[in-house]
């Protein structure tokens, strides 16, 4: 059996990216989401294993600073440590699935350090655009809405290392364009649409 894919989703925050791969998800056989460990307290409805797998402090630690490391990449975010378990990839791959990892510009270059990903970044039209989407949500005060903007500037910035690029001007074209990447990626491994390795495939 062929070892799945890893890919690797970078975009900046209101570029539909969570869209885009659900969406993908429902029409795609083979992939599995990465469920990231996290430090910071479930929010209502969240579940351990499903949304995060919820960790204390020193348990995230020990997984960090093993020999091997235990994570592709982390960070700390307002706070709290978010990481991706090689452990936990490495078993969807051995298994045959794709993985996804939703992660920024920075997990993307740690995972870059470790692993062979196929990475991909989603960016809007043009950034008044993503504003207006912004806006458009009525979730973000002046600050965060000009902090977001100028975090898209330095993400934008990035797109020369990703191997693809997907612009969310409309959001069926962009379904399309992810769900293609994937397909193709699938037959440089010998692998069917679907993800399956053909018994006389390498």
């Amino acid at each position: 059996m062929s070892k799945g894919l890893l890919l690797v989703l970078s975009a900046p925050s209101g570029c539909g990216k969570t869209t885009i791969v659900n969406r993908v998800m429902k029409r795609l056989p083979g992939l599995v989401f990465s469920v990231s460990h996290t430090t910071r307290h479930p929010r209502p409805g969240e579940i351990d294993g499903v949304h995060y797998h919820f960790v204390t402090s020193s348990v995230f630690s020990r997984i960090r600073d093993g020999q091997p490391a235990g994570f592709l990449e982390w960070a700390e975010v307002h706070g709290n440590l978010y990481g991706t378990s090689v452990e936990e990839v490495r078993r969807h791959q051995q298994a045959g699935y794709d993985v996804i990892l939703d992660i920024d510009v920075q997990g993307a270059a740690q995972v870059r350090e470790h692993a062979s990903p196929v990475t991909i970044f989603i960016a809007p039209p043009t950034l008044s655009e993503l504003e207006r989407r912004l806006r458009g949500r009525g979730t973000e005060d002046a600050a965060t809405l000009a902090l977001r903007l100028e975090n898209a500037r330095k993400e934008l910035a990035c797109v020369s290392a990703y191997e693809y690029l997907i612009i969310n001007d409309r959001l069926d074209e962009a379904v399309e364009s992810l769900r293609s990447i994937i397909i193709a990626e699938r037959s440089r491994q010998r692998r069917t649409l679907s993800g399956q390795t053909m018994p006389w495939g390498t």
